[in-house]
């Protein structure tokens, strides 16, 4: 079976979905293999497949390695806005055979996400700067 390049996938899916940058496709394939590498070995140390869920813990991991307090930013600029946007890459990923999927697999995996604001802005601000429950005003 002839595997498919990242620039034949790309091609495919510009046809039906200019939403993301190429980058954000890329990202999402390095952030899988990043997660692979951490969550997904089995007993006998093989790869196996990764959960929606399991793969927004690492694209977050990956992101704020990569791109620090810059990523919310470098992510907005790729056309990736919310968890679901990663789905979206995903499964525009999988529709064109440059990654599997099992029957449990959905976009709604991915809804259930993180906040960008918190799971990449709040991490560098300072202590007094982060989000706080405001108490309750009295009566």
């Amino acid at each position: 079976m002839h595997e498919v390049s990242f620039e034949e996938a790309l091609a495919k899916i510009a046809v039906r979905d200019l939403r993301y940058q190429p980058e954000a496709y890329l990202f999402v394939r390095e952030a899988l293999d990043h997660t692979q590498k951490i969550v997904a070995k089995d007993a006998r140390g093989r790869i196996r497949h990764v959960t929606g869920q399991e793969l927004l813990a690492g694209i977050r991991d990956f992101a704020l390695q990569q791109f620090g307090p810059m990523t919310k930013m470098v992510l907005e600029e790729w056309g990736v806005r919310c968890c679901s946007d990663f789905g979206e890459i995903v499964f525009n990923m999988i529709e064109v055979k440059w990654l599997a999927k099992t029957d449990k697999d959905t976009r709604t995996d991915f809804q259930a996400g993180y906040d960008f604001d918190e799971a990449f802005r709040q991490p560098f601000l300072p202590k007094g700067k982060q989000t706080v429950q405001a108490p309750e005003a009295k009566p």
